[in-house]
């Protein structure tokens, strides 16, 4: 017969298999619980969201700007936040976008709409690129004024006049100059194209430049005037150079040696004396050289 230390023993022993049998068996069927529905589980904590890819800027793009390829990208975007004013990778392409006009800032990250950009062609294309306070002016180009079709839409030119300077006296021969009428301007299109990504050769036949108001009124004098030029300047330039030319006009005769300056002007003259009646007559240019040789020689 067991003793009370004993009897207590025993059912110590016995209370502490049935509760590592009764652990045992619930991590059992809670394993068994959460085998059976797996996916369940995952999919709760975790939902997948649809995406897509919409256009936007790369950078900050001022009003204006001329879009390249590298001003925009394709970013993942979800579906459920997509506006309809966005532009999908599903129903259009990146280049669609280049030589659009930026009408409003946009900055980067920022989606591209219809409204934010102006295509080139549009009918208010050109207007989305004036910079505000200044207007549009056309003026005809041909190859060699021109530059042979190597200026683009962006660049800044200097705007040259040649012109022929007819005089009424028969005896003052027709003059030539050019002079440089304005400078620093930046050029919007050749022909009808905004964008420097040309598709053909073709030399064009206009440039329109941007200008202030005031600035309009002698490139539309000079128009009617003679043969108007347009001179590359470098991308280095400074652009806040006054766009106002103060240089001196050059003559045919400061261009080439071979012309010289037979304006009346510069006409030497001889007092002839005949009872009493005094004429002046021009010195001819032969006798006019051979009086210079001679007062050369004599001065020494």
């Amino acid at each position: 017969m067991l003793s009370s230390s004993q009897r207590r023993l025993v059912s110590f022993a016995t209370a502490v298999t049935i509760s590592c049998a009764t652990v045992f068996f619930v991590q059992q069927w809670l394993h068994n619980e959460l085998a059976s529905r797996p996916a369940e589980g995952v999919a709760e904590a975790a939902p997948a969201r649809p995406m897509t890819h919409v256009l936007v800027a790369k950078g900050d793009v001022p009003i204006g700007t001329l879009l390249r390829a590298e001003n925009l990208r394709w970013q993942e975007w979800p579906q459920d936040g997509v506006d309809p004013s966005y532009v999908l990778q599903d129903n259009a392409k990146l280049e669609d976008f280049v030589g659009a006009v930026v009408r409003s800032r946009l900055i980067p990250g920022e989606p591209i709409t219809a409204a934010r950009v102006v295509h080139a062609g549009d009918h208010s294309s050109m207007a989305a690129v004036l910079t505000p306070g200044t207007r549009a002016v056309t003026v005809n180009v041909t190859a060699s004024t021109g530059m042979a079709g190597l200026i683009a839409p962006g660049d800044r030119v200097d705007l040259l006049l040649t012109m022929t300077v007819h005089s009424e006296d028969k005896d003052v021969p027709t003059r030539h100059m050019s002079e440089t009428v304005l400078t620093n301007l930046r050029v919007l299109a050749m022909d009808q194209r905004v964008s420097d990504d040309a598709k053909d050769a073709n030399v064009p036949k206009t440039a329109t430049l941007e200008v202030t108001p005031k600035q309009a009124e002698p490139v539309a004098v000079t128009s009617e005037l003679g043969l108007l030029s347009l001179s590359l300047r470098s991308l280095t330039a400074d652009t806040n150079e006054d766009s106002h030319a103060g240089t001196a006009p050059t003559w045919d005769s400061d261009a080439t040696r071979l012309i010289r300056d037979t304006g009346k002007s510069n006409t030497q003259t001889v007092h002839i004396i005949r009872g009493g009646k005094s004429d002046e007559l021009p010195i001819p240019a032969p006798a006019r050289d051979a009086l210079t040789a001679v007062s050369s020689v004599l001065g020494r």
